[in-house]
């Protein structure tokens, strides 16, 4: 039986680190910590559940059913089609690429022009135009070159953050902040909500068919085996993202930033300030910048590849085009109107991800015809998210008062009870309706 050597372990463990760690997972920790003050611990440790934890959870799903296409094809053929293209828009055009992109601008740009609103909105607009421009010019012939340009800046920010953690615990002693809310009534809780906004449990599904691939090429066939591996992976990148959360969490909330900010970016160009002067701010800013790009470049590639496979009508240099245009366009909108519109999108998609990650995980111990567990879940997850949504984003919030009569809904989690209810209704059609030709699925 063919198995990995520790050596290729370690080597794929920090792989997947590589992969899962871009500029969103210093943002929002930076900015958590501010907000947690002296919660943080508890707040950070809701953020590496939710962020490490779904990915790994995500991971281990893919594994026991073979790829994620098997995966979402139980429940339907067209949620196979939608759900993965949703994601696709997410981490793509929708958000993480624009995101990256308005980023870049926040850390690398904008700490160096006068503060005012006229001089921020044509920066970002003549930024986004070149850097966009950057992007597409890469993309559009894929080398490994920003790969490597990856590999190497990944290295190079953590030293930087570490050097800057160590350098903090050399200054004086300075006394944790106050939370503010709603870090101080659930830390958390919102910990964990704030871990959906780095897409790390959703790129489980997009990652997890280089690993199936991975123990395709290694002649690695036995699942048990498989799963081992892939939790030795998660956990060796769990505890690397851990690392970096924890130090980057507590440089946030020994930050001394008078009021409130709108995100983390903000937070860490003050601290490296406020560490290493001004000389630490450029250093950020070139590095951030670089990053950035080098992460659009990525992900625009993979996103052109997947659109050209599904729409092929539309050629990958087309699609690249038309990627980099409505990225820039999103960016425009701003680091912190992006990241407003991302927390109701993600707080859609992420319950159907874990929900779907669960009945993964279940599934040898689902009724025979498990179709219909499946089916009625995920509907019913996704029905609610999406009522929460419109109802946070069209109504604001009108329906509340309704909506928190269900159990955990106080807390954001509902959902859990909505699929809890329609896990008891699958699995009773189960059993009781007929398997007209379906079968259960790998």
């Amino acid at each position: 039986m063919k198995q990995l050597t520790k050596k290729e372990i370690l080597f794929f463990g920090f792989t997947l680190f590589s992969m899962l760690f871009g500029a969103g997972n210093l943002i929002f920790p930076a900015y958590l910590g501010n907000a947690a003050g002296d919660n943080v611990w508890q707040a950070v440790t809701g953020f590496i559940i939710s962020d490490a934890g779904l990915a790994i959870l995500g991971f281990i799903a893919i594994a026991n059913a073979g790829t994620s296409d098997i995966l979402a094809n139980r429940v339907h053929s067209t949620f196979a089609f939608l759900f993965p293209l949703a994601i696709y828009l997410a981490i793509g055009p929708g958000l993480a690429i624009p995101r990256a992109g308005s980023l870049a601008y926040e850390m690398g740009i904008k700490p160096f022009l006068p503060h005012t609103g006229a001089a921020a909105s044509v920066g970002l607009l003549v930024f986004t135009i070149i850097f966009f421009s950057l992007v597409f010019w890469f993309a559009k012939s894929p080398s490994k070159l920003v790969d490597r340009v990856g590999k190497i800046l990944t290295p190079i920010l953590l030293i930087l953050i570490f050097t800057v953690f160590v350098k903090s615990l050399f200054m004086d002693a300075v006394p944790l902040k106050n939370a503010v809310s709603p870090y101080k009534e659930n830390p958390v809780i919102r910990g964990f909500l704030d871990g959906y906004q780095t897409m790390d449990g959703l790129c489980a599904f997009i990652y997890g068919i280089i690993f199936t691939n991975l123990f395709t090429v290694k002649k690695i066939t036995n699942r048990s085996l498989q799963i081992k591996y892939l939790i030795s992976f998660g956990l060796i990148s769990g505890i690397l993202l851990s690392i970096c959360y924890i130090i980057i969490a507590y440089l946030g909330a020994k930050a001394l930033i008078p009021g409130t900010v709108d995100h983390g970016a903000v937070v860490l160009s003050i601290v490296m300030t406020q560490l290493l002067g001004n000389g630490g701010t450029v250093l950020l800013a070139i590095l951030f910048s670089v990053a950035c790009l080098s992460v659009c470049i990525g992900l625009v590639t993979s996103c052109a590849q997947y659109f050209t496979t599904v729409f092929s009508k539309i050629s990958y240099i087309q699609w690249v085009l038309l990627l980099c245009v409505a990225s820039g366009v999103v960016a425009n909108l701003g680091l912190s109107q992006i990241l407003k519109v991302s927390v109701p999108i993600l707080g859609f998609l992420y319950p159907i991800a874990i929900t779907l990650m669960i009945l993964g995980i279940l599934h040898s111990w689902l009724p025979s015809y498990s179709r219909p567990v499946y089916v009625i879940t995920i509907s019913m997850v996704g029905l609610f998210s999406l009522l929460e949504m419109i109802n946070s984003t069209i109504f604001n919030g009108e329906f509340n008062p309704y909506l928190l009569w269900i159990p955990l809904q106080t807390d954001g989690f509902g959902w859990i009870t909505i699929g809890g209810i329609g896990f008891v209704l699958g699995s009773i059609a189960g059993k009781i309706l007929p398997n007209t030709g379906h079968t259960n699925t790998a």
